[in-house]
């Protein structure tokens, strides 16, 4: 798949984050000071809604059972999560959040 047009950047309020459904994949769209970041929205640990979680920083803590990833890395950085997200590239054109569903955040 290529890269895939999820939504305007003014959607997304600066430190928030939303769900999009982008073909069969619900990603967690985040805008960091700015910066926008995308990983899958469903928690490795229990099926919970990440974008229904508490950002802070590039930190997103699940609401179910309190585990938190990394947004810009995936990793997992609190307990019971263990298993890292997977990422997704970014990029901003002409005011539009772009998601290539086929590379990582590092690619």
């Amino acid at each position: 798949m290529a890269e895939t047009i999820v939504c305007p950047a003014s959607d997304i309020p600066e430190n928030a984050v939303k769900s999009y459904e982008v073909g069969t994949v619900t990603l967690a769209v985040y805008n960091i000071g700015g910066e926008f970041f995308a990983t899958d929205n469903e928690c490795t640990h229990g099926a919970a809604s990440l974008a229904d979680g508490i950002l802070e920083d590039d930190v997103i803590e699940c609401t179910l059972h309190f585990g938190a990833f990394n947004v810009k890395t995936g990793a997992a950085v609190s307990a019971p999560c263990f298993v890292p997200l997977r990422t997704y590239k970014v990029a901003v054109r002409d005011g539009q959040v772009v998601v290539d569903l086929d590379k990582s955040a590092d690619e």
